[in-house]
């Protein structure tokens, strides 16, 4: 376990004209806040109210850049969750004290970013110090609004939204969030475009305080897995840092919140105040029961408060006097969040793979050193691995000579050769009981005394005495032998024993459709259904291919002129069918192109898969075949007396020629099984490359369309390169994509922000991108809105 470890806590005061220094003022060493109020003159000459508190922090940040905030309170939690242990930065305190700006900073300017993304960085930079680890990264974006769990990812096209609701789950290894989609980022521009997504997704809202008021809590997490290179040591960490924006406290008096962003302001107060809760019980060290599941945001905090994780708070305040009672509340928050004691420890988990190559090393390493222990004993060579069947059929010959006394001792060699003889024991006490019971059954009529359909069926055939009990005397073990009564006929008895036959078997015909296959019978066979390719998914997606039409609106003729004339356009656009086969013959012909090949391609390793598996199947039966032959010979064999020569026994050739072919059909079905397994592979890959190419020919054809027919004319017409808008001429409303070009914007960004911010690049990268996803989704909303106008 680590050792324990205070929560650090900080404050930043947000700068202001109106900064109140007659009543607040910081301490020399930079790690203390005092506050003074004057007293109200209107409660009288007797006034007890308290006007000076003072409060000890672990750093106050007053007029603190961005980097001077990063430094302080960020770089070492981010630099020790690579070396394995937890870490959780939390931004609290009044709305509109700058929590999202602390915690996110300002995305258009790179200078402004907060702690989010410079985590990112850092995270990413130090990767790359170290090349004698593998280390991957992963990231999920959490938002909690309303009481309610909600992916800030979802929108991602391979995301999608979640069909049941996400709920929080707990486990010996920790809390998860049960349908959280979380992602694998490779590099920090990956990153960022996650962050800036997520971003654009938060619910804000705006009121007398904030005009861009957060009105979720928000919680960031960086998954890291780091393994080594140069090690091979099965032991890997991992860590998890949370970097939460919480929502921020307000009164309702000052922020004027009415209707939706009322309720909004209710859920935060609530939720924050069983927070403060939780934190009290666990700076309490009396208390027990910590109530953390009163709210989602304690209860997705769990392992952050208290727990295994280094954690940091930063407390954002107002420097007016206005707001002084807000601050002191803050303050105090504050103040309760240090006397948490928190215990981060290094996560070690163990990689399983690489624990299995380890023992198989110790154990080969083992047996050569028993080996040499064997040599020096004067001991003779001892084998140490697994029976082979030939063994084991040895000790088996053995065993049955030991049971008909011919043997009188038998040489224990190592461990296992004693196993295998218990073993062999059993076997041969279950083949003799098979014998007796299978010599019984070709004498006698055996009728199990609880079967009540047997004993009725004897009772019928006549095979009973005057008493109504089994002819014969019991044998003990609720088996009933006996013979025909004598008063029945000579030329009857065959009759009522066959007919008795008869019952029986068809008795046990019904009973076994539903029996279940007998042990013997599983053997290393595939089925059907396993083994034979189905070839419908393809012919079934070429057909929803071929059929997407969302229009109910007739076709155009198959004569119509195509595309080069330019004829004007009709009120009404063709039909998604018509369109898109005209979109494959011209602007979709490439891509259509590289469709139909990686389609033959994927056929014709179906195809061959389909061989290979009838392949399979005959030589399976073939081996079934070579079985039951076999078989045949080794109980011909022990009827007829087993012949050894030195201990080892001797077979017949035809026996021994098909041990062979069922070597060698074992060794041509696994060689025909990995061929399978390739296919299937390749299969697998190829019909991946059909569905991209599918994704983008539809993709293409969408916009192809959109922009074909949903335009209105007279902007297709200025959208022209070279073509020119004169003044009232297209409403501005209906101009979505007349802007700067966002290629431009970026272009211009390099220029201004590269001298001063050469690692940047990733940062405006990902900007520009969520911007281009963004405006071009507006784009589209528009030219429909306008379509159906």
């Amino acid at each position: 376990m680590g050792t324990r470890k205070k929560v650090r806590a900080f404050v930043r005061v947000k700068p202001t004209d109106d900064f109140a220094h007659e009543m607040i003022r910081y301490g020399d060493d930079n790690k203390s806040i005092d506050i003074h109020l004057k007293k109200d003159t209107r409660r009288g000459v007797v006034n007890n109210q308290q006007t000076d508190w003072s409060f000890k922090l672990d750093g106050v940040l007053h007029n603190a850049s961005q980097d001077l905030v990063y430094e302080t309170v960020a770089k070492d939690v981010i630099s020790q969750a690579l070396d394995g242990y937890n870490g959780t930065i939390m931004c609290y305190g009044q709305t509109g004290a700058g929590k999202t700006y602390t915690m996110t900073g300002a995305t258009e300017n790179y200078k402004h970013r907060g702690i989010l993304p410079r985590a990112l960085q850092q995270v990413f930079r130090m990767i790359e110090e170290r090349p004698t680890h593998a280390i991957t990264v992963r990231v999920s974006y959490l938002e909690i609004y309303n009481e309610r769990l909600f992916d800030l990812l979802s929108t991602l096209p391979y995301v999608g939204p979640s069909v049941t609701p996400m709920t929080i789950v707990e486990n010996p290894q920790g809390v998860f969030i049960k349908g959280l989609s979380v992602h694998l980022t490779s590099q920090e521009e990956d990153a960022f475009s996650l962050l800036f997504e997520g971003e654009t997704n938060r619910i804000i809202a705006s009121h007398t305080m904030n005009k861009n008021s957060s009105r979720s809590h928000c919680i960031f997490t960086i998954y890291v897995e780091a393994h080594s290179r140069t090690l091979s040591d099965e032991k890997y960490i991992t860590s998890k840092i949370n970097l939460v924006d919480l929502a921020g406290s307000e009164r309702l008096g000052k922020s004027g919140s009415e209707g939706r962003v009322l309720k909004e302001a209710t859920y935060i107060n609530k939720s924050l105040s069983f927070l403060e809760q939780a934190i009290i019980a666990l700076g309490d060290q009396k208390r027990d029961h910590i109530p953390f599941r009163q709210c989602k945001l304690t209860h997705a905090l769990k392992d952050s408060l208290g727990g295994n994780c280094s954690m940091v708070l930063v407390t954002n305040i107002y420097g007016d006097a206005a707001q002084l009672e807000e601050t002191l509340s803050s303050l105090r928050f504050a103040s309760r969040m240090k006397l948490i004691t928190t215990e981060p420890a290094i996560n070690e988990k163990y990689d399983a793979e690489r624990m299995v190559k380890n023992l198989e090393k110790e154990l080969a390493l083992l047996k050569q050193e028993l080996a040499i222990h064997d040599s020096l004993a004067n001991r003779t060579l001892v084998n140490y691995d697994p029976m082979d069947e030939i063994q084991i059929a040895e000790i088996n010959s053995q065993v049955r000579r030991y049971l008909e006394g011919t043997l009188d001792e038998m040489d224990i060699i190592n461990l296992r050769q004693i196993q295998e003889v218990f073993n062999q024991f059993r076997v041969v006490l279950s083949q003799q009981e098979q014998e007796v019971e299978s010599a019984l059954r070709k004498k006698y009529i055996l009728i199990d005394k609880n079967d009540f359909a047997a004993i009725s069926a004897v009772q019928k055939a006549g095979l009973v005495d005057v008493d109504g009990h089994l002819v014969g005397e019991p044998d003990g073990q609720s088996f009933g032998l006996g013979v025909a009564p004598f008063s029945t006929k000579p030329g009857k008895k065959s009759k009522s024993r066959k007919t008795f036959k008869e019952q029986l078997s068809s008795s046990a015909r019904k009973e076994g459709a539903s029996s279940p296959v007998g042990g013997k019978d599983l053997d290393v066979s595939f089925s059907k259904t396993q083994l034979t390719p189905s070839s419908k998914d393809g012919d079934i997606k070429d057909m929803l291919l071929r059929d997407r039409e969302t229009s109910n609106i007739e076709p155009l003729p198959s004569d119509s002129p195509k595309e080069e004339l330019r004829p004007p356009r009709s009120s009404t656009p063709p039909s998604k069918s018509v369109a898109f086969e005209d979109f494959k013959n011209e602007r979709g012909s490439e891509i259509n192109r590289i469709f139909k090949e990686n389609k033959s391609i994927l056929n014709e390793r179906r195809k061959r898969a389909s061989k290979t598996t009838q392949r399979i199947n005959a030589i399976k039966r073939e081996i079934d075949i070579t079985k039951e032959a076999l078989n045949f010979q080794k109980s011909l064999r022990e009827k007829q007396g087993e012949y050894e020569n030195k201990g080892l026994m001797i077979i017949d050739e035809e026996e021994f020629l098909l041990i062979l072919k069922l070597k060698d059909l074992k060794k041509q079905y696994r060689t025909e099984y990995q061929d399978l397994c390739d296919l299937r592979a390749e299969i697998q890959y190829c019909q991946h490359l059909v569905d991209q190419c599918r994704h983008r020919l539809l993709t293409e054809f969408d916009i192809w369309y959109n922009e074909s027919f949903f335009i209105p004319e007279d902007m297709q017409v200025a959208l022209k390169p070279g073509s020119s808008i004169r003044p009232g001429m297209v409403p501005v409303s209906r101009i979505v994509s007349l802007g700067e070009d966002d290629q431009d914007k970026f272009s211009q960004l390099q220029q201004m922000m590269l001298p001063d911010g050469p690692d940047s690049v990733s940062f405006y990268n990902a900007k520009v991108k969520t911007e281009q996803k963004h405006n071009y989704l507006k784009t589209m909303m528009g030219l429909q809105q306008t379509h159906r106008k």
